[in-house]
């Protein structure tokens, strides 16, 4: 197939677009919506590591975007193509995502330019630790003001050691283990926060299929079982998202997109036999399958009812978006579809829920990782027990009345939440809630086209009241 090449807008043009689209829709003093749209500062950061006797130098930045709330909140971005471009674009995201689903952070992001891959264990701690130690100099990172996350090429272990970094030299805050979220549940992180992105994913779509008007905008019917879904990138966001509608909710995926190429089945691919391949081997090239694409963006192309891009930006372009097949596109990564892009899709009549909503299931569980720390308890210790006791005495007095109750259907009303259980639940109650909210906002508003900017606009708004509520300093 013949392909265009086309001049795209940079991946902060491209938010700042949908901010102007939606800011246009509201009564907010100009002036006021210019400082919301914009970065309140962005530090940058050159750093020397001593690395098998030579030195290697390495930059970093931390923006905040918006500090209405504190403290902000948003990931630490390990890549070769992080630029600080990309960082305030990603922290602006933040603090429309944490408006947007009612989590009373600000907006940050932090990125360093490495290839995590290319560097030894002991090594990339040193850098990790190095590049924590530049930013909690200027109190970028603290429970208080500025706390990390995950995020592409970082995971629980380098959160670990970020955390272990604030601690040597914060030593008597009490909050420590605060100042950074993702961290493994045995150094104080929570249970759920790993697959926390990719089940809010999930949760999202879930609501979207709840409301028939809006699957018909989207020419769907039904639930998402038997859904034809191709995910692009499986990582932890798109494995998690892929394995949770594959299980639970009897979709089929038909196809996966990896760096090296792409997979496809029509009767569908086994995840975790996917996951495991590429965790063996690198990559996907060489998995058994129906069919394989040397580039994985033609993939992106094929006809399917859910297509999800998991991965980077920019994967749909105005250069593909006239063949996109998919009748439904759920962002679950940051930026994946550009402005003009969507532009294209939207006439066509190809539906998107966007990743300011569906992506926010990360900072969703972090807020409640920050909230356990904060509170030094884990969640369900004091009531588990309790409620284990409560619901086995209501059996009892139903079953003393003659309801005798199912074996299993007993034993699964006795069990009390613990942790992990009360974590998904707040996770699904905040994802639902926000969708209401969006749907809500995009049906009664005409000049509203789209849930992004339905989503958008419910955002500004959100910040600017509080910057009008709360006064500006001095």
């Amino acid at each position: 197939m013949s392909k265009v090449t086309t001049q795209e807008k940079s991946f902060r043009e491209n938010v700042n677009l949908s901010f102007d689209l939606a800011a246009a829709t509201l009564d907010i003093p100009e002036g006021l919506a210019y400082f919301v749209k914009g970065a309140v500062n962005v530090y940058q950061v050159r750093f020397p590591v001593r690395i098998h006797g030579r030195f290697e130098s390495f930059i970093g930045w931390r923006a905040v975007h918006s500090n209405h709330k504190l403290p902000v909140k948003g990931g630490i971005r390990f890549s070769e193509m992080v630029t600080q471009d990309e960082v305030e674009a990603l922290a602006a995201l933040m603090s429309y995502k944490c408006a947007l689903v009612n989590v009373p952070f600000g907006g940050s992001k932090g990125g360093l330019v490495i290839d995590p891959k290319k560097y030894e264990v002991d090594i990339l701690e040193r850098v990790t630790r190095r590049f924590a130690y530049e930013l909690i100099k200027k109190d970028l990172i603290n429970p208080a003001l500025n706390v990390p996350a995950p995020d592409m090429g970082t995971g629980p272990r380098e959160m670990a050691w970020i955390a272990d970094t604030y601690i040597q030299h914060r030593p008597t805050d009490i909050n420590h283990l605060a100042c950074v979220t993702g961290k493994p549940v045995s150094a104080g992180g929570i249970r759920g926060r790993v697959e926390a992105t990719g089940r809010g994913a999930v949760y999202g779509l879930r609501e979207f299929f709840r409301h028939p008007e809006d699957k018909k905008q989207a020419h769907l019917e039904g639930t998402l079982d038997g859904k034809r879904v191709i995910v692009q990138g499986l990582g932890n966001v798109g494995y998690h998202a892929a394995k949770i509608l594959q299980d639970e909710d009897g979709a089929k995926i038909v196809g996966i997109i990896e760096w090296d190429g792409g997979l496809y089945d029509s009767a569908g691919l086994n995840v975790d036999e996917v996951s495991e391949f590429k965790n063996v081997h690198g990559g996907v090239k060489g998995f058994r399958c129906e069919q394989f694409y040397d580039d994985g963006r033609d993939l992106l192309e094929e006809p399917c009812d859910i297509l999800i891009p998991a991965a980077m930006e920019g994967v749909i372009t105005l250069e593909n978006a006239p063949r996109i097949q998919a009748k439904l596109i759920a962002e679950a990564a940051n930026g994946p579809v550009t402005f003009d892009a969507e532009t294209v899709l939207r006439k066509r009549g190809v539906w998107l829920i966007p990743d300011i909503y569906l992506n926010a299931g990360g900072v969703i569980v972090s807020y409640f990782e920050w909230i356990k720390n904060l509170s030094h308890i884990r969640f369900g210790r004091m009531t588990r027990r309790w409620e284990e006791t409560q619901n086995e005495l209501l059996i009892q007095a139903l079953e003393s009345n003659g309801h005798k109750i199912e074996g299993t259907l007993a034993a699964k009303l006795m069990v009390g939440p613990g942790e992990g259980e009360l974590v998904l639940s707040g996770l699904d109650d905040t994802m639902r809630e926000a969708f209401q909210h969006m749907r809500e906002y995009f049906w009664r508003h005409e000049n509203v086209e789209s849930y992004r900017i339905a989503a958008m606009a419910i955002a500004i708004e959100k910040i600017a009241n509080s910057y009008l509520e709360m006064g500006v300093y001095p």
